[in-house]
């Protein structure tokens, strides 16, 4: 499917009976030279442009296949959760905890490095049925065991933050191109016309690593780019209508509006973002009641409210944006990306007070994610994804007191997990070397990841494809990549 691709216009019956009536050929002459040039024209015509302009909206559109994934939810922890001390044990370096790594590595913070193994100080346990191994500091994660997809080889192999965000986001290490989240809605558009279909709940610390890029359109239109919801109270500015405008007026207020958008739009043929611009200002009059009743957490039950941990301060603010987000799918949205905060996991030091609380901000409300999915009916058509950019090396950076150690970046192996929407239930992909530093073993790039996620929605990666400057462009871009077909059900 492209769904802003330009069709080829075909020569007209005129044409066509123009060349027969003076070829002094015979037919089958004709038809000789007609087969024999058609490789030599298709390469030299130009396609022609569209005579008919252009029109984006968020309808929904029929994917390539039979979709398993309709909708999903992408668990952003940025900065880099120690995959070491989470999710990839390994009694090598508790064997030699405390020597010298037997190789060289690749230090991003060369000034405080060290080539001293750092094994893990927290136990490793398997969990569920399935018996993967997880660690003490996710318990809740540990009772989900079953339901996951523990990918333990992702590879992005661009040491830096910044490159591997955008790597993951949008397939490439170079900013300005549309993240998954806008390729989704461009594909696929939403069941809703009264709320976004593409959502970014962002943390209320601050903005992460690359800020609005993580959600940016790119070169998509304008129409794609995800919508932020705001961390506290309101979360979405000037949804109340002011007394004066309210009922009768209001109505007649836009749709003597939407003439004039109209009328405006329709002399500027093909301008892309005034359809988005005329498109947000419709969906912000939907909005004044959907969201407002989307994000009334007050209507779920108090047993769903402490499942998410709203009752634990040190959970519920991460809690509240898992459960909107569940309320946001329910009702139609096709994407939705929750973010922690700048730097949130990227411990280069305190790792021994850090990580434990911040796995203690997000296990249970990601947990619960699943299992409110899954009971709703919901948790087979909906991804879950939960990681980062990066993981960390097996060594110590900042050595001495035990409180400054920690650890430093490493994108050449490292660990997530995603959960439904087709994907296999209780099942680890893939592993790292002893000392889970490199992916050895059934390598999971991020051009995969992205292959894996389209065809799980019903798309075909080197398909969806958007026309910009004569060029077709794809998330994929060319990359050497495949479906990952041992993760699916």
């Amino acid at each position: 499917m492209s769904p802003a691709s330009q069709p080829e216009i075909p020569l007209s019956n005129s044409g066509r009976r123009h060349f027969l009536a003076g070829s002094v050929f015979s037919l089958s002459g004709v038809a000789l030279n007609y087969f024999a040039g058609q490789q030599r024209l298709s390469a030299e015509i130009p396609k022609a442009p569209s005579l008919v302009p252009q029109v984006f909206d968020t309808l929904p559109k029929p994917p390539h296949h039979e979709p398993r994934a309709k909708a999903m939810i992408s668990l952003w922890m940025q900065g880099g959760p120690s995959h070491h001390d989470l999710f990839d044990p390994k009694p090598e370096m508790t064997k030699h905890d405390g020597g010298e790594y037997p190789g060289d590595l690749k230090y991003d913070d060369r000034a405080n490095a060290t080539s001293k193994i750092l094994a893990s100080p927290w136990k490793f346990s398997p969990q569920g049925e399935c018996g993967m191994e997880l660690s003490e500091l996710i318990p809740r994660t540990g009772e989900i065991a079953d339901e996951l997809t523990l990918i333990r080889s992702a590879h992005t192999g661009v040491n830096n933050h910044g490159q591997s965000i955008t790597a993951l986001n949008t397939g490439r290490i170079l900013s300005g191109r549309p993240t998954l989240g806008s390729w989704l809605t461009y594909a696929l558009g939403a069941e809703t016309r009264s709320l976004p279909a593409y959502l970014a709940l962002i943390d209320p610390g601050q903005l992460p690593v690359m800020g609005t890029e993580n959600w940016s359109n790119g070169w998509l239109p304008a129409l794609y780019q995800g919508t932020v919801i705001r961390p506290q109270e309101p979360r979405i500015l000037n949804l109340d209508v002011p007394k004066h405008l309210q009922g009768e007026p209001q109505a007649r207020a836009l749709e003597l509006l939407n003439r004039l958008n109209q009328r405006h739009l329709s002399s500027r043929p093909g301008h892309l973002e005034l359809q988005a611009r005329i498109a947000s200002y419709e969906l912000a009059a939907q909005m004044q009641h959907a969201a407002k009743e989307a994000l009334d957490l007050s209507r779920e039950t108090k047993a769903t409210q402490e499942m998410y941990g709203l009752n634990d301060p040190a959970c519920a603010e991460y809690g509240q944006r898992c459960l909107i987000a569940r309320r946001l799918i329910e009702r139609g949205v096709r994407f939705v990306q929750i973010f922690t905060s700048n730097q949130f996991w990227d411990h280069h030091g305190g790792l021994f007070k850090s990580l434990p609380l911040a796995c203690k901000k997000v296990d249970q409300p990601s947990a619960a994610l699943v299992k409110d999915l899954k009971q709703r009916g919901l948790l087979d058509e909906t991804i879950v994804h939960w990681g980062g950019e990066m993981g960390r090396l097996p060594v110590i950076e900042n050595d001495g007191s035990r409180d400054k150690i920690g650890r430093d970046h490493n994108t050449y192996g490292f660990s997530m997990w995603v959960a439904g929407g087709g994907f296999k239930r209780g099942y680890a992909h893939g592993a790292t070397d002893d000392f889970g530093y490199q992916a050895v073993d059934n390598i999971v790039t991020h051009a995969d990841y992205h292959a894996t996620i389209l065809h799980l929605f019903g798309l075909e990666h080197d398909k969806l494809t958007f026309l910009r400057n004569t060029q077709q462009q794809t998330l994929t871009d060319g990359q050497e990549c495949r479906v990952v077909s041992e993760l699916l059900a």
